[in-house]
């Protein structure tokens, strides 16, 4: 068969996705408790603020819940290999559905909503690395890229809509209200996942399973993502393409108020990307998978370098496209997960993509965290670009050093 012969052949698309058995309930359960999980953090804020009038603690509910994926990705990976996906999956559901339920006990201590919090964010990266896993043995080669971004995909529409309707409902039926429905959406998440999917069996079934044995084996996990030169790479370029673009909207508020617009004007910077990446990640689902491969290096380039328009202070709307434009290179991630398949064992796959999430969320969250104590002493605009070209450095460095994708074979 030729070059042209496989160019040729039609992409898998999402119609082919949702027609595996149990796709249909694996994205449906994201997509609901996704939902429910962003709407609950905006109740929390607000409920946490009425009761203290903090705005501190307040916003502790977003450190909340992104400060414990370093741990709970690190300590709990080898979970996601020792047991089947679709149970861990359930229990994680059930675990997040009791610990919402329980702030909703009357006159629970502010620190104990936190730490309830805490916990729900612990378990979240194991919760993504054993669906991941749970992906790649109901879908082929070919289609797991397309699921994988059809997961990022709603993750991106529930942010925007999430985080808008939360506020919006938490004033018109209470935080107490929002957090109770975000408690039933795990359990409907659990109910279609257990339900509604095939089982998988565990990729090191047999373990044994005590608490020291489960550590030393998420241990050899990411000593393995780390030993292994090529996933290594992979790993740490899905890790930096988010860390270094999101600073746009760490940075959303203080851009607008340099550029002297209302401050309600940051949310279209933050439209702006995630519907770069929605619109990234629809587009490329298009391409073949040798497309798609060779598609990696410009997308992760694009998503980089419109951040350096920011040193021309552009008025909002064209830094909103200007980050819808980096948003778009999120989709390189369709190119990137394929080559991490072919590059592992699948005995460490759920430790592998438990260590992908956490350490992509942890990337985020440093990300945003250095722009904004930079934000203090420089321009926004200024900090926005020059991250921008940082970042296009160190992918460029991981791109010389072997991440380029394999010729087709």
């Amino acid at each position: 068969m030729g070059q042209s012969d496989i160019d040729a052949k039609p992409s898998p698309g999402i119609r082919s996705v949702l027609g595996f058995p149990g796709m249909s309930a694996v994205f449906a359960a994201h997509a609901i408790s996704m939902a429910g999980t962003l709407v609950a953090e905006v109740a929390l804020s607000v409920l946490i603020f009425q009761r203290t009038e903090s705005a501190f603690l307040s916003a502790l509910v977003l450190v909340c819940s992104f400060l414990p994926y370093a741990v709970g990705g690190t300590a709990l990976s080898s979970l996601a290999d020792r047991f089947p996906p679709r149970r861990v999956l359930v229990v994680c559901d059930l675990v997040s559905a009791t610990c919402i339920a329980c702030m909703l006990i009357p006159g629970m201590p502010v620190l104990a909503l936190l730490g309830l919090l805490l916990i729900t964010g612990f378990i979240a990266p194991l919760f993504q690395g054993a669906r991941a896993a749970s992906l790649s043995h109901l879908l082929d080669a070919e289609t797991f890229p397309i699921g994988r971004s059809l997961l990022r995909t709603i993750s991106q529409i529930a942010v925007v809509s999430g985080f808008a309707a939360g506020g919006v409902m938490a004033a018109a039926v209470g935080p107490l209200w929002l957090l109770a429905a975000d408690a039933f959406s795990f359990l409907v998440s659990a109910a279609l996942i257990g339900f509604g999917t095939p089982m998988t069996p565990a990729a090191a079934a047999g373990a044994e399973r005590s608490l020291r044995s489960v550590l030393k084996d998420s241990t050899q996990g990411l000593h393995y993502v780390w030993t292994h030169r090529r996933l290594r790479r992979l790993i740490l370029v899905t890790w930096a393409v988010p860390g270094f673009s999101s600073v746009g909207d760490g940075l959303a508020v203080a851009y607008v108020a340099e550029a002297g617009a209302a401050a309600a004007a940051a949310g279209a910077l933050f439209t702006g990307y995630a519907v770069g990446t929605v619109l990234g990640e629809l587009i490329v689902t298009r391409f073949s998978p040798s497309n798609r491969r060779r598609l990696v290096i410009p997308l992760v380039i694009c998503s980089q370098i419109p951040l350096t328009g920011f040193f021309l202070a552009p008025s909002v709307p064209v830094a909103a496209v200007l980050l819808a434009l980096s948003g778009a290179g999120y989709a390189c991630n369709q190119g990137i997960d394929p080559l991490i398949l072919k590059e592992s064992d699948p005995s460490y796959r759920g430790r592998i993509f438990t260590v992908q999430t956490s350490g992509l969320m942890t990337a985020q969250g440093i990300g945003i965290a250095v722009s904004g104590a930079v934000g203090v002493y420089a321009q926004p605009g200024v900090v926005i670009g020059a991250t921008g070209i940082l970042g296009l450095l160190v992918l460029l460095a991981l791109m010389r050093r072997g991440l380029e994708p394999p010729q087709d074979d």
